[in-house]
C-alpha cells in the first residue's frame, strides 16, 4: 500500500521523537510566554527540531498597510467536546501567524443559527483574507453559501463536489499502519475494536486493517471484529468479549487510544499480561497514551499538521489567485507516524493467547470518554 510522504521534518516529527505531544512541541519552538516545561523537555524539543533540520518560517514583521487583509478566520462546529480540534487550532494559528496573518476562531456548536451569524458578522470584517471552515469529526459537509465567496479550505471534512480543497486525516493508511506493524511483530489473530461506525473515521480504520490483512495473506475474521464508542468502558468490555473466543487474538487493535486503555485493563483482569500475553495497539496518540502501564504503541492523528496544511494551502491558493496562476481544487490527505512504546510485542513462540481466567461479572471503574 502506498503511503503518502511529507518531504520537509514537521512538529508531527519531533514529538514522535522526544516523546511529548504536538502542542509542546509547539510551544516550546514558538516561545510561549507563561507556558512551564522542565528545562529537560524543552532542550529534548530544542536538540530534536536541530537533528531533524525543522525550521519555523520567518515571521512577517513589517507592519500590515491599511486596508491589507491579514484575518483569517476559524469556524469549528465544536473545540471543547474533544482534545483534537485544540491541536488543529494550534497549527493553524502557527501557520497564520507564521505567514504574517492573525487567526480569529468560533465554535458554533453545530447550531446553524449560530454559524450564519458567524459567517455573516465575520465576514463582514475588511480584514479577512479567507476562512477555514472545520468539524470535530471527519464528516461530508453542504457547504455554507457564504464561503463561496470568499477563499476557504476546508478542515477535517469535504465536500461532494469538491467545490473547496479540503486537508483530512489519511484514515485508511492509519489502519493499514497499525495492523502492518502488529503483522511484522509475527501477529496473525489480530482483534479489532471499532469505534462509532456511522463515523468516516471508523469505517475507513477498519478498512485499513483488512487491507493490510489481505496484503499479508492472512484472512478477515468477522469473529475478531467489535463495533464500540471510543470510549475506555467500552474497550474493556469488548476485550473480554474478544478474549472468550474459542481462538482467542494475540493482539488487539484499538481504534483509538481511550478503547485501548480499557484493553489494557481487561487483559490484566483475565490474568495476562501485556505485551508477554496480548499486544494492544492505539490510535491517536493523545498524552495518556504515554502514561499507560506499560505505554501504549499508537498511531498519531497528525492534528496539528492537519491545522497547519490548511492555512498553507489557503495562503497558496489565495497567492496563485492574485497572481493569475491557475489551479484546481484538492483533498489532501495526511498520515501521521506510529509511535513505539512498549505494549506491543511478538507472540509467545507461535501459540495462541493463553486461557484467561473467568472475570465474570466484576466491572472496574474506568474514565468513558
Amino acid at each position: 500500500m502506498k503511503k503518502s510522504t511529507q518531504r520537509r521534518p514537521t512538529m508531527t516529527d519531533i514529538a514522535k521523537a522526544t516523546g511529548v505531544s504536538q502542542s509542546t512541541v509547539s510551544l516550546i519552538l514558538n516561545g510561549a510566554v507563561g507556558a512551564k516545561f522542565s528545562e529537560g523537555t524543552r532542550r529534548n524539543v530544542l536538540k530534536a527540531a536541530q537533528e531533524l533540520g525543522y525550521q519555523l518560517p520567518t515571521r512577517t514583521t513589517a507592519p500590515v498597510a491599511p486596508g491589507e487583509r491579514n484575518l483569517i478566520v476559524y469556524v469549528a462546529d465544536e473545540i471543547s467536546t474533544s482534545p483534537h480540534p485544540v491541536v488543529n487550532v494550534d497549527g493553524a494559528r502557527d501557520a497564520a501567524w507564521n505567514n504574517g496573518c492573525l487567526l480569529a476562531v468560533y465554535s458554533t456548536h453545530g447550531n446553524a443559527d449560530i454559524e450564519q451569524r458567524v459567517l455573516h458578522d465575520a465576514l463582514a470584517n475588511p480584514n479577512v483574507l479567507g476562512v477555514i471552515y472545520a468539524t470535530v469529526y471527519t464528516r461530508k459537509v453542504a457547504v455554507p453559501a457564504p464561503l463561496l465567496k470568499v477563499p476557504t479550505v476546508l478542515l477535517n471534512c469535504y465536500s461532494t463536489d469538491a467545490v473547496l480543497s479540503s486537508v483530512v486525516p489519511a484514515e485508511v493508511t492509519g489502519g493499514y499502519t497499525a495492523t502492518e506493524h502488529l503483522i511484522a511483530a509475527g501477529h496473525r489473530r489480530i482483534g479489532f475494536i471499532n469505534g462509532e461506525t456511522w463515523q468516516d473515521a471508523a469505517k475507513d480504520r477498519l478498512k485499513g486493517y483488512r487491507q493490510a490483512l489481505a496484503t499479508a495473506d492472512l484472512p478477515f475474521d468477522e469473529s475478531l471484529v467489535r463495533d464500540g464508542d471510543w470510549s475506555s468502558g467500552k474497550g474493556y468490555e469488548l476485550t473480554l468479549s474478544l478474549m472468550r473466543v474459542p481462538n482467542p487474538p494475540t493482539a488487539i487493535f484499538c481504534g483509538n487510544d481511550l478503547t485501548a486503555i480499557g484493553a489494557i485493563e481487561a487483559v490484566k483482569q483475565l490474568g495476562l499480561r501485556v505485551p508477554e500475553d496480548v499486544s494492544v495497539i492505539g490510535y491517536d496518540d493523545q498524552e495518556i497514551a504515554r502514561h499507560t502501564h506499560p505505554p501504549l504503541t499508537t498511531v498519531v492523528l497528525p492534528n496539528y499538521e492537519l491545522g497547519r496544511w490548511a492555512v498553507e494551502t489557503l495562503l497558496q491558493e489565495e497567492e496563485n489567485r492574485g497572481a493569475g496562476a491557475p489551479f484546481k481544487r484538492r483533498t489532501i490527505k495526511l498520515d501521521g507516524p506510529l509511535i513505539e512504546r512498549g505494549s506491543v510485542a511478538p507472540p509467545r513462540a507461535g501459540e495462541p493467547a493463553p486461557p484467561a481466567r473467568s472475570a465474570g461479572d466484576t466491572l472496574i471503574n474506568i474514565l468513558n470518554e
